[in-house]
């Protein structure tokens, strides 16, 4: 693919153009090194046929990779602010389409127009779980997602038993998770506190859990962890709001010590518990 005619993008000289500044409360920091966009758009494994949905393109600085190797690039971004320059970065790209609008209240079926799509972002870590949920309990769905996040969030997303979180979980119930670049933080403008990670998710046939069973999943697992420190008899207690004896009995039948702490727990001892409920 050749990325090599794409030019560099100066996020700076391109806000002051349009009068704009990066807003804090919406994450925006704009990844703007040309190694670090290549690397998330090979990632990304595009072929020539598919369609990509890009969440929070920000400047475009990541779209005119996705855009030279896809058929097709919807681009959602959640600021009005940024779709005029949006718009002029991107002038040279026939195949993108930008809508302004929020991506957890879209509808995905009038954005991309083929299951089996790739979805990349570059997403503030707090409504990473929210996304991957979104794009997966809706229609189409798609088989690969590539995100930039917070270091320190990609590998938590891709702990193993021992050290899971809700965050995890939510996540390695769909698909399967490994991080697959780092992007210190000077690639961006502006220069966050915290270094980035690429982190792939190749997402299975059908989930981990029955989907018809996946709300009591959810449910479960957010309970489990509503507090920490707290042994699982303690914490499924308090926030399923069942006597502690009820929880314990429920821990044993599924095989699962009452007195272990929700973080050591495989997603298969979660399964056994929720089937015991």
């Amino acid at each position: 693919m050749n990325y090599a005619s794409i030019p560099p993008l100066d996020a700076a000289a391109v806000l002051k153009r349009y009068g704009l500044r990066a807003d804090k409360k919406l994450g925006q920091n704009f990844l703007q090194d040309s190694f670090a966009l290549e690397k998330i758009a090979l990632a990304a494994e595009i072929q020539r046929d598919d369609c990509v949905l890009e969440i929070g393109p920000g400047l475009g600085s990541l779209t005119r990779y996705l855009a030279v190797s896809a058929r097709k690039v919807a681009a959602v971004e959640l600021d009005p602010e940024l779709i005029r320059p949006l718009k002029a970065v991107l002038t040279p790209y026939a195949n993108v389409s930008i809508v302004q609008g929020d991506i957890l209240k879209s509808s995905l079926a009038g954005l991309v127009d083929q299951p089996g799509y790739i979805a990349a972002a570059n997403i503030p870590y707090n409504i990473t779980s929210a996304i991957i949920r979104h794009l997966l309990e809706s229609e189409p769905k798609p088989r690969r997602i590539v995100l930039t996040i917070q270091k320190e969030v990609a590998e938590r997303v891709c702990a193993k038993p021992g050290d899971l979180s809700l965050l995890a979980l939510s996540v390695q119930v769909y698909g399967s998770p490994r991080i697959v670049g780092r992007i210190p933080a000077g690639s961006f403008y502006p220069v966050p506190k915290v270094d980035s990670a690429i982190l792939r998710v190749d997402i299975y046939e059908q989930p981990l859990i029955p989907r018809e069973n996946l709300p009591r999943f959810f449910k479960l697992i957010k309970a489990g962890f509503g507090q920490k420190r707290k042994t699982l008899r303690n914490s499924l207690s308090a926030g399923l709001s069942i006597g502690k004896a009820e929880a314990e009995s429920a821990l044993k039948e599924a095989g699962v010590d009452p007195m272990r702490r929700a973080e050591t727990l495989s997603l298969n001892e979660w399964k056994a518990i929720m089937e015991v409920g």
